[in-house]
């Protein structure tokens, strides 16, 4: 086939592209409100870690005598980037047509962004004050951290948690969509997802962080650990939005450690104070306090010339 072939074979195939995005709905967003924009959001998240930790992102060379320029500046790009986008969202929650700058108005639109902003920026100071206590979580439990600037410069808990406490934020003040494209940018920078939803408490770590799934409805108390591969869900997700509302993940008490791998399920599962969960355990009732779960020691099993013979492994010490 030569170009010209080609070229004579597209009105098909556009035909038949058009032809299926009619028939699938779901799988289009046509003749309806305009969408946030993700990059705008991305950018303002990049903007909101140069305010969470002055210093380790954006500009290099700030001091203490030209901070007050460099806030200001990232505040009024961040209140106008905001707004818009936080009025998107009501417009589509709303399902009001356009998008900013349209002719079509929606008056109380403007007033609830400029509300919700105001009081989002407003509440960032406490954000820093419960983070700092998350990086010194994170450099007191890890050994193999050298220093409180490297916990915040590089571990992706932290990127993960420091997200997710922002956009907690907006979603207690209700804004629809945005939160949620926050986390998942950090889902997909660092493979943990946190639902915007989610309750945390101070002093929290995430180690190594891959794989870590904590949903909509978990509370999570003070000096919590967690590792790798940890799943905080809800039970019975077949039976999707009928669900919705309820509290279908776990509630996790102060002092807990849950090691790598391990699956807590369910709203009414707690996970009582200063307990320690082993690794790869399935947990869908309550844990006492003060008690350690783990799963049963697995057995090495050795066929020789038609005989087999079962040793159980060795309990191993060990620190991850």
């Amino acid at each position: 086939m030569d170009r010209n072939k080609l070229n004579e074979e597209l009105p098909a195939i556009v035909k038949a592209l058009v032809d299926n995005q009619m028939s699938l709905p779901r799988m289009q967003h046509l003749n309806r409100v305009f969408l946030p924009s993700r990059d705008q959001i991305v950018d303002c998240i990049d903007k909101l870690r140069q305010l969470l930790f002055a210093g380790y992102f954006g500009k290099q060379g700030l001091t203490t005598q030209n901070l007050p320029f460099r806030i200001g500046e990232l505040v009024i790009e961040l209140s106008d980037q905001l707004f818009e986008q936080v009025r998107c969202c009501l417009r589509y929650r709303d399902r009001i047509p356009g998008a900013a700058g349209d002719d079509e108005k929606c008056d109380h639109c403007d007033e609830e962004a400029a509300r919700i902003v105001k009081a989002f920026l407003a509440r960032i100071p406490d954000v820093r004050n419960i983070l700092a206590t998350d990086v010194q979580a994170a450099f007191d439990g890890d050994p193999a951290a050298q220093s409180t600037d490297e916990t915040i410069f590089c571990y992706p808990g932290l990127m993960a948690i420091s997200t997710q406490r922002l956009a907690h934020e907006l979603y207690e003040l209700r804004v629809p969509m945005l939160p949620r494209i926050m986390t998942e940018y950090a889902h997909s920078l660092t493979g943990i997802d946190i639902h915007p939803g989610a309750r945390l408490g101070h002093h929290f770590f995430i180690d190594h962080g891959t794989g870590v799934v904590i949903g909509e409805t978990s509370e999570i108390g003070n000096h919590v650990k967690i590792y790798q591969g940890v799943t905080l869900g809800a039970l019975a997700p077949a039976y999707g939005q009928a669900l919705r509302g309820q509290k279908r993940h776990p509630t996790i008490q102060d002092e807990v450690t849950i090691y790598a791998g391990a699956t807590i399920l369910g709203g009414e599962t707690v996970i009582g104070r200063s307990s320690v969960i082993g690794g790869n355990v399935f947990i869908t009732s309550s844990v006492p306090a003060l008690n350690q779960v783990t799963a049963e020691p697995p057995q090495l099993k050795y066929r020789s010339r038609g005989t087999r013979s079962t040793r159980p492994t060795a309990a191993i010490d060990f620190e991850i």
